[in-house]
Order: structure tokens, then C-alpha cells, then sequence
């Protein structure tokens, strides 16, 4: 299975991005190249703290970004991926809507890739996954990071979130992928409102029974956090913290952070109080 039931996995965010809404630029210099030595730095750090995955992007998803060139994105990842392979432990995932970004850094040591368009933007990665037997994420989206936040509007946003979902994973599978290989992200801060987020966050173990796949969710320092607290990007991490608590008391599997020390406390714990609930019928 993608992320084993019996633990949470920890999966930790390496930006390679001059626009992330965090943290972009920090590993991309003049003329958009990227720091490969800092970037690995960063990876060994983030593996250390207890990141059980490295996930590794070069183009931003942040609301109204723009889709970057495949050149361009296969620049900034590839060499990081490459060095990374040989540097960490842990597996690999790419953060691409793109097949051919795809194929090239599973070819360069990644094992997994996380799609925020679920197979959408470009269907081939679909295929693309299944010939390499490679893992995979499908995260829930309406239109593109670039039109993604223009109005959305749910009835329903955990009925229509996992209909959604479900028809992705059986498009996957029906291109080859391994279902044992699939988890879905229910895609907060992708095309939601506030409390379409909170109430994903709240229903995460709905999805999960729903989609019988594991959930991965990613809401580290994310707008929503700094609706709920007035904090700028930078200082939301105890408020992605509680989020992600929140999520594994639910029903997470997985959660996805840039600061894995923090989360890691805060998922540990919230295992534990899930585990009591559950033995506790």
C-alpha cells in the first residue's frame, strides 16, 4: 500500500520554485536556476526530522499561477531528484500535472507522483504511472491553479469531493494503475472556500470509507490557516500543526508539510487519541 496503514506518513514539501506562496525562491537564484546543493541540503534536513517522503516540485500550484514550460520544470526538478536518489533514504515523489515531468523523475529516482489535477491536465501520466508501477496521488481540483479560486461553489463538498475522487481512481486503474498504489488528497485550498475546507478536514474518515484508499492531506500554511488566524504564510506552521492533528484523528493517512518536526509531534499524538476512540468502539 501507498502509505501503510499502520503508521502516519510524513511527507515532506521541497519547493523548487521562484512563486510558491511560502516559500518560492528559496532554492531558485538569478536566472531561475535552481541551488541543487541547497536544495539537497534541505531534503537531508527534512528526512532527519522524520519526513517519511521527500516531495519534490518545480511548478507552483498556489491559486493564479500560471503553468510553466516542461522544459523549464523538468530543469529544476530532474537534478535535485537525481542527487536526492543517492543522498536520502526515503522515497521520492514528483508534484507534476505532467506526463512527461513524470516519466523523467521516476526515471531519476522518484517512486511516486503527486498529481494536484488527478490525471485531468495531462491523461497520459495515468499510463505513465502504470508502466513504471509507480505510486500515486490524486488530488481533488476544479479548473487550474491559475482559475482554481475564481468563485467556487459545492452543494455538497464531501459528496461532490468524493464522487469526484472516485471517478479519478477508476480512470487510473482502468490505465493500468494498481489500485494498492493509489491515495487520494481531497485537495484543500484547491478551488475551496473556508469552510469547504474545514469540512474536509472534518470528513477526512468519510472520504476514506467512501474511496477505501488511504488519504493523504496537505494543508501546511495554507490561506484558509490564515483566514482562521490573521498569520502571514511564514508562521502558520502551528496552525498547520492542529490541522493536520485534526486530519489523523479523522482518518489521514498522510500528511503533507514543510515543517515535518512540528507535524510529526502533532500526528503522533493524534494517532494515539484515534487509536483509543477506535479500541474504545
Amino acid at each position: 500500500m501507498l502509505f501503510p496503514p499502520d503508521r502516519i506518513t510524513l511527507v515532506g514539501i521541497l519547493n523548487l520554485t521562484p512563486d510558491s506562496f511560502s516559500d518560492g525562491g528559496r532554492f531558485v537564484g538569478e536566472g531561475g536556476r535552481v541551488d541543487v546543493a541547497a536544495a539537497v541540503a534541505e531534503g537531508r534536513r527534512l528526512a532527519a526530522a522524520g519526513a517519511d517522503v521527500l516531495d519534490v516540485g518545480g511548478e507552483s500550484t498556489r491559486p493564479g499561477a500560471r503553468a510553466v514550460p516542461t522544459a523549464v520544470e523538468l530543469s529544476r526538478v530532474i537534478p535535485v531528484l537525481e542527487a536526492l536518489a543517492s543522498e536520502v533514504g526515503c522515497p521520492l515523489s514528483v508534484d507534476t500535472r505532467k506526463a512527461a515531468v513524470a516519466e523523467a523523475a521516476l526515471a531519476a529516482g522518484a517512486s511516486i507522483v503527486n498529481d494536484v489535477s488527478a490525471g485531468t491536465f495531462d491523461p497520459k501520466i495515468l499510463g505513465v504511472v502504470a508502466a513504471r508501477g509507480a505510486g500515486l496521488v490524486l488530488c481533488h481540483s476544479r479548473g487550474t491553479p491559475e482559475t482554481m479560486q475564481r468563485n467556487p461553489r459545492y452543494a455538497d463538498v464531501l459528496r461532490e469531493v468524493s464522487l469526484e475522487l472516485r471517478h479519478a481512481v477508476e480512470l487510473a486503474t482502468r490505465a493500468g494503475v494498481a489500485r494498492e498504489r493509489i491515495a487520494v488528497d481531497p485537495g484543500i485550498g484547491f478551488g475551496k472556500r473556508l469552510e469547504d475546507n474545514l469540512r474536509l478536514l472534518a470528513g477526512v474518515g468519510r472520504l476514506r470509507r467512501e474511496l477505501g484508499c488511504p488519504v493523504l492531506v496537505g494543508p501546511s500554511r495554507k490561506s484558509f490557516l490564515g483566514a482562521l488566524t490573521g498569520a502571514p504564510p511564514a508562521a502558520r506552521d502551528r496552525a498547520t500543526a492542529a490541522a493536520c492533528a485534526v486530519a489523523v484523528y479523522e482518518g489521514a493517512d498522510a500528511v503533507r508539510v514543510h515543517d515535518v518536526g512540528g507535524a510529526r509531534t502533532a500526528v503522533e499524538v493524534a494517532r494515539a487519541l484515534r487509536g483509543a476512540r477506535e479500541a474504545g468502539g
